[in-house]
């Protein structure tokens, strides 16, 4: 009975794990500001203008998406947490909340494209075809 009990139940562990959340936001925005700032630093370079935090906050990040959360059903949450903390760091660093159109549209479509193509990402992993031959031990269905 002991084995059977191992082979059912769901696919992916669904207990909530407030823990688990909390460090896929933090792992998320230290994923994306990292690749974002490495992104400016370059470019920046090429440019040979100076670098300052204003290239970051004034006016981004599938693959963390795929990597990090994993889930199909978790990139629209994920996707909008990050924009929202995201949103949150530019009005305390600019110290007004940010009223242009051009921001707004850049990231309202960053949002829409992170989440579609993450989920995209996310659905291909998890439709995968689950290998059944390296089980080890046969059960009798």
């Amino acid at each position: 009975m002991s084995k059977m009990k191992k082979l059912t139940g769901s696919f992916r562990y669904t207990q909530w794990d407030p823990c688990l959340i909390i460090s896929q936001i933090v792992a998320m925005q230290s994923v994306l500001y990292l690749s974002l700032s490495l992104l400016v630093a370059i470019m920046q370079d090429l440019t040979d203008s100076t670098r300052t935090l204003d290239h970051i906050f004034e006016y981004h990040a599938t693959f963390a998406l795929w990597t990090i959360v994993g889930r199909t059903k978790l990139c629209l949450d994920f996707s909008c947490t990050y924009h929202c903390i995201h949103l949150l760091i530019c009005w305390m660093y600019n110290g007004r909340f940010p009223t242009t159109f051009s921001w707004w549209t850049l990231n309202i479509a960053c949002a829409a494209i992170t989440c579609v193509t993450g989920e995209f990402l996310c659905l291909r992993t998890e439709l995968q075809a689950i290998p059944l031959s390296n089980i080890g031990a046969k059960v009798d269905l």
